[in-house]
């Protein structure tokens, strides 16, 4: 079967088109573009009309690609951001108009079970439990568990999100950095109520955040996600990583040649994120993973 899945988070708006036969995964297309559909939204509680302009336009995109590919079952997940604007049924309504199917405003616990699921597929049990940790623009999800979720929590803090509270300026000022650091912490702190981070034995990382964390600790030279996948980077690298962000200016970062220009202004909000992530949960290092929440909506389609 033919099926296409669609993530639309804070920051990003990606497809994955794959043919899945069983437990045969054989992707076709992927593709990522930085919409911001949630600029704005943790102060307004609403998403800004370009904001959903850019989305709809990358989504009709989409729309062509997956006609002209002959998916035969398509998802549309929305995160974060659209759990919090108040004014999402703008956006729902010109999705179903291009896509003819309405896209899926998801809980938490949702988003951390389709993250479980992309992440850990590959995964052999000897190195279970998981801890599975997705950085978005808007929220964070911690997932514990080995063959499925025994706790998740999402909390709101984000790249995104982060960057809009906190980091202003590039490089950012001590204040600036302690004040996120605060942030993060407690919300780390929170969630860790509820998913009990020592059970696992090992850390994996997902979405763009953690991926280009990686390829900084890789000294990659250019984005390469074969690279990337299952890399193991120890902690000391995420702290360094997160620092080197931090004393850079936005035109030092842009002209790195693994950055994606989207990630350009919320990079070092990201790292910082990832950084504390190791800090509070003790791991020693963290697998980085290309498969994520976007893989685990495909494979949740294969049993429609």
């Amino acid at each position: 079967m033919r099926v296409a899945a669609i993530d639309c988070g804070t920051n990003s708006l990606r497809l994955l088109i794959v043919d899945i036969d069983g437990n045969n995964f054989r992707e076709i297309h992927r593709d990522m573009q930085i919409v911001r559909l949630g600029q704005g939204v943790d102060k307004t509680k609403a998403f800004a009309p370009e904001a959903i302009a850019r989305t709809l336009k990358v989504t009709q995109e989409y729309a062509d690609v997956i006609r002209a590919k002959g998916v035969q079952v398509v998802r549309f997940c929305a995160t974060s951001a659209s759990r919090d604007a108040t004014n999402r049924n703008l956006f729902i309504d010109g999705v179903r108009e291009i896509l003819g199917v309405a896209p899926e405003v998801i809980s938490g616990a949702q988003e951390a079970a389709l993250s479980f699921l992309g992440a850990t597929k590959e995964f052999g049990s000897e190195l279970a439990p998981f801890l599975v940790v997705d950085i978005g623009g808007g929220s964070t999800e911690f997932v514990l568990g080995s063959s499925q979720v025994e706790a998740a929590r999402s909390v709101n803090i984000g790249c995104v999100r982060m960057l809009e509270r906190h980091l202003t300026s590039q490089p950012p000022s001590d204040a600036q950095i302690e004040a996120a650091i605060a942030d993060i912490d407690a919300a780390i702190i929170d969630a860790s109520s509820d998913v009990p981070f020592g059970k696992a034995q090992t850390l994996i990382a997902v979405a763009g955040t953690a991926t280009t964390v990686a390829a900084a600790a890789l000294d990659l030279d250019e984005y390469d996600r074969h690279s990337i996948h299952l890399a193991r980077i120890p902690a000391v690298r995420v702290h360094e990583m997160a620092k080197k962000f931090a004393s850079m200016t936005r035109e030092e970062i842009a002209a790195l040649g693994f950055m994606h220009p989207g990630r350009v202004d919320v990079i070092t909000s990201g790292a910082l994120i990832l950084s504390r992530v190791m800090v509070l949960t003790g791991a020693s290092e963290f697998v980085a993973s290309e498969s994520d929440i976007l893989d685990g909506i495909a494979w949740g389609l294969a049993t429609v």
